[in-house]
């Protein structure tokens, strides 16, 4: 395998890829499952991964609030805000276009790409999935993308489905290439801002180091936060220098989410910008789990729904 090709086969979310023997009996246990009504397949998949049933009438914790989302909450603008491409446009309107990552082509058929306007490096990627996507950092690498041609497997990718994401199931499937970004010469670690109506509850670093993911959670004044998860990356065991632009992170999530009761704002950041990634409404799916898991419910509780809940 050369170099190239290993980039391209390792464009995955570090963390909920490592398949050991329990997770293989899972992910044969959900797709059991799979035919049930989304109310029976979220509290058995959820049981499955916490340990408990949830609470679907009187939720209390942070990960019970994201499966009544999923089942009760139509905001027609939550399809905007998880597609990538619709994003861009929603980040572009609220903040300017100097914080969405330049986009090259948006599309469904690759033939219709002028790769002339296409700068290396660049990611391809679809807007309404993720863990899907390649690196293109040469020729070859599109090359190798035309010739191979993954789009009709990303397109038929059904993100709704595997979590019961409904804003998921009302996106246009098409796939972006934009820019890629590069801090030091690698890849920036993930800001993930939790913000509720409009307010930075704690913010998720996702780190990499010589090719390791580590994971911490810091508080708006940058105080290390004891709790984790332990299904997803190893806790970092040091601490992480304040970012210099953490007041203008702090302020884009917060003026993202101010009409939301809940929105997840993914940033990437260097000495000279910040870029939104993403905005996520389901991290994980509403299935993270907290070590102390008395956080679920700390975290919980700062989330006031803004839908109601059939009784």
């Amino acid at each position: 395998m050369t170099e190239n090709q290993h980039k391209r086969e390792t464009f995955l979310i570090p963390g909920y890829h490592r398949r050991t023997l329990r997770e293989t009996l899972r992910h044969v246990f959900w797709r059991l499952i799979s035919p049930l009504s989304d109310r029976s397949y979220l509290t058995l998949k959820y049981w499955s991964i916490v340990g408990r049933r949830p609470d679907l009438k009187h939720p209390k914790t942070f990960t019970e609030k994201c499966q009544v989302r999923k089942l009760y909450d139509r905001d027609p603008l939550y399809p905007k805000l998880v597609d990538k491409a619709g994003a861009k446009q929603l980040i572009d309107t609220m903040l300017g276009a100097a914080y969405s990552v330049p986009a090259f082509w948006i599309g469904t058929d690759l033939s219709s790409v002028d790769w002339d306007k296409v700068l290396l490096p660049a990611v391809v990627k679809p807007t309404h999935a993720s863990s899907q996507g390649r690196f293109l950092y040469s020729r070859a690498d599109i090359d190798a993308l035309i010739a191979e041609n993954p789009l009709a497997e990303w397109l038929a990718l059904d993100h709704a489905k595997y979590n019961r994401e409904w804003a998921y199931s009302q996106v246009k499937p098409q796939v972006v290439i934009e820019k890629m970004l590069l801090v030091d010469g690698g890849v920036p670690w993930d800001y993930r801002l939790f913000t509720f109506a409009g307010k930075v509850s704690h913010i998720e670093i996702d780190i990499r180091i010589d090719g390791r993911g580590y994971s911490c959670n810091y508080s708006p004044d940058w105080q290390k936060l004891p709790f984790y998860d332990p299904d997803y990356l190893e806790p970092f065991p040091g601490d992480v220098q304040k970012p210099e632009r953490l007041a203008e992170m702090l302020d884009i999530a917060e003026r993202l989410g101010r009409d939301l009761d809940f929105v997840r704002v993914d940033l990437y950041v260097s000495d000279d910008w910040v870029y939104v990634g993403e905005l996520t409404l389901y991290p994980g799916g509403g299935f993270e789990r907290f070590e102390p898991p008395q956080y679920d419910r700390i975290i919980g509780d700062k989330w006031q729904l803004a839908f109601e809940i059939p009784a």
